[in-house]
């Protein structure tokens, strides 16, 4: 009786551990599924917000380019490696980079960079990270203008040297108590924008010109 006794209490925390492991994995699955649709739904509102519609006419969600692997990872993009190309009548005038800033406070940093043809910012947007609430969390709109100063800049404005936080000797503001986030946001465009200088003309030939129906 002992032993039927113990085997039906073993049996029972067998099911108990398979049902858990089963909820367990439900609910990562049907959470992950969530998130990576809240972060789809942010980028597009991001998208539209770098290059608003007075700047493009085109689908800016479909109209898009495939980055070479080796380039992918050195811009850290997203998999797969798509630029998104905001044209205005069929002519490109902006690159929109899915970009990831490995080196914040509390990990990755998820950004929107959008890069104009003619080398400048056109904006930046946060898209997910897990920085200090009250500190770090400043690279959001929502909490603050900070992201706004990369507007309209490029390489030349400033120079090479300027791109880096003032306490490294740069033009970017930190903020109070946290200088590890904009530092790593700051050098993360700095990447992008480099790249597009380098590869302008590739990456223009490979946009072409769409014809306007």
């Amino acid at each position: 009786m002992l032993g039927r006794s113990i085997s039906k209490n073993s049996a029972l925390l067998a099911a108990f551990a398979a049902a858990t492991a089963g909820l367990i994995a439900f609910t990562f699955t049907s959470t992950a599924g969530r998130i990576s649709d809240a972060e789809r739904r942010a980028a597009q509102r991001a998208l539209f917000e770098v290059v608003p519609e007075s700047r493009h006419n085109n689908d800016l969600l479909s109209d898009t380019l495939t980055i070479p692997a080796e380039d992918a990872a050195t811009l850290r993009l997203n998999d797969p490696a798509l630029v998104h190309v905001a044209r205005q009548d069929g002519e490109p005038v902006a690159f929109l980079f899915t970009s990831t800033a490995p080196d914040g406070y509390s990990g990755d940093i998820r950004l929107l960079i959008g890069i104009n043809v003619d080398g400048t910012v056109a904006g930046v947007r946060a898209l997910r990270h897990a920085e200090t609430p009250g500190l770090g969390d400043k690279i959001e709109l929502a909490k603050s203008r900070w992201i706004l100063g990369f507007d309209g800049k490029s390489l030349g404005n400033p120079s090479l040297s300027g791109w880096a936080v003032k306490k490294d000797g740069g033009e970017f503001d930190q903020f109070a108590g946290a200088t590890i986030t904009p530092r790593a946001v700051v050098k993360q465009v700095k990447t992008v924008l480099q790249y597009v200088q380098d590869h302008r003309d590739e990456l223009l030939s490979r946009a072409g010109t769409q014809a306007v129906e």
